[in-house]
């Protein structure tokens, strides 16, 4: 466990993280009209009624920015400047730009992929990789060739990138699982006691920024974190995720199931897509945040279920580590029992508002106003 003086770090970063990014938010919706990265429902596939800011992931890289340069160390015990560090604050630069004018200006696809190869690329040289898996079956070290850990981090990282981009269709739903997650990865490595005070304020950073910025996302949204935000919390995750006590687990299972919410449905819509003939990259409205939606349940009930799921799989991941298989199979199987149970219930009552709700039904959904946008971006 890190010392008094660690400790005090890490709090400090996550409540000056938090602190910023609820002030600097306001800022940024007015800076997002003044440079035109606005959503405008100018069609019948976008569901609200007004003009919405996009920018508001800048505030969150703003107040874990100024955290992380206040709290983290920047050079190693050694006196050597940490790489690591410069490698994820260089890559998630290159991130938050290309969200910053995807935001104001939809890019092509492939062009974007790219640009995130590159900015995956400047970590994962620095050192931000995995070096060896173990063997699930002999608990043995399996050190892994520089092309084969340099690939499968690219592309871990890059992949993360893109499944929280693709979550963001609900307001407050990307932001409030990259928080679970944040807080998930957090625990672990407390637990562990051997991570660095660098990571550690890393994880606690952004946790601090997103729950900053979620008052002002959770529906009905006042801005959208757009690209801006979701690429940069996918990218400092899945970073995260490959540091420290998570480079030796097997086959990434641990960080799986702490993100496996935009991991797997991620993963479906591209199975689902190929399945149809079509394109992995064509719009559709069948992810799980859509089928809930579909199914009657309302705009803030379809977020807080998820927000449930993603607490579920990120625990199961923590009892997986620290208890074994089996006691997380026992704990996802039982969730799920209840779960199922829950949304039976739910939807026999016909999922009515709470009494005293800023909206009816229909105006609740109305202010579904994400889906439509990233749908009709990708």
């Amino acid at each position: 466990m890190p010392g008094q003086t660690e400790g005090l770090n890490i709090i400090f970063s996550f409540i000056v993280a938090l602190v910023l990014a609820f002030a600097a938010t306001p800022l940024v919706k007015k800076l997002a009209f003044k440079i035109g990265a606005v959503d405008v429902p100018r069609d019948s596939r976008r569901m609200h009624k007004t003009p919405k800011a996009r920018l508001g992931g800048l505030a969150i890289y703003y107040g874990f920015l100024v955290s992380v340069a206040c709290f983290a160390e920047f050079r190693l015990a050694t006196g050597e400047l940490n790489l690591a560090l410069f490698g994820i604050l260089g890559g998630s630069v290159i991130v938050v730009v290309l969200g910053m004018l995807d935001d104001m200006k939809s890019r092509p696809a492939l062009l974007k992929f790219c640009i995130q190869i590159v900015a995956a690329l400047i970590p994962v040289l620095m050192g931000v990789r995995v070096y060896a898996v173990t063997n699930p079956l002999n608990g043995a070290l399996i050190t892994l060739p520089d092309w084969l850990s340099i690939g499968a981090s690219v592309l871990w990282i890059v992949g993360v990138t893109n499944a929280v981009n693709l979550i963001d269709g609900l307001d407050g739903l990307a932001v409030g699982t990259s928080s679970i997650a944040a807080i998930s990865l957090l625990s672990i490595l407390l637990l562990e006691g051997n991570a660095s005070v660098t990571l550690l304020v890393l994880t606690a950073a952004l946790a601090g920024a997103c729950f900053g910025f979620l008052p002002y996302n959770f529906n009905p949204a006042k801005i959208f974190m757009g690209d801006t935000g979701s690429t940069f919390l996918g990218f400092i995750l899945a970073c995260i995720s490959i540091q420290g006590p998570f480079k030796m687990y097997v086959a990434f299972a641990v960080p799986l199931l702490i993100l496996g919410l935009p991991i797997f449905d991620t993963a479906f819509a591209i199975i689902r897509r190929l399945a149809k003939g079509q394109s992995p990259m064509q719009p559709d409205r069948g992810h799980l945040h859509h089928r809930l939606m579909d199914a009657g349940f309302s705009h803030r009930t379809t977020v807080v279920l998820l927000y449930g799921l993603s607490a579920v799989l990120a625990i199961s991941g923590i009892v997986l580590l620290f208890s074994g298989l089996a006691k997380a199979l026992v704990l996802i199987i039982a969730v799920v029992v209840c779960l199922i149970v829950g949304l039976n219930f739910v939807n026999n009552k016909g999922d009515e508002p709470e009494e005293g709700a800023e909206h009816a039904p229909d105006a609740n959904d109305a202010a579904h106003t994400k889906a439509p946008e990233k749908i009709e971006k990708r």
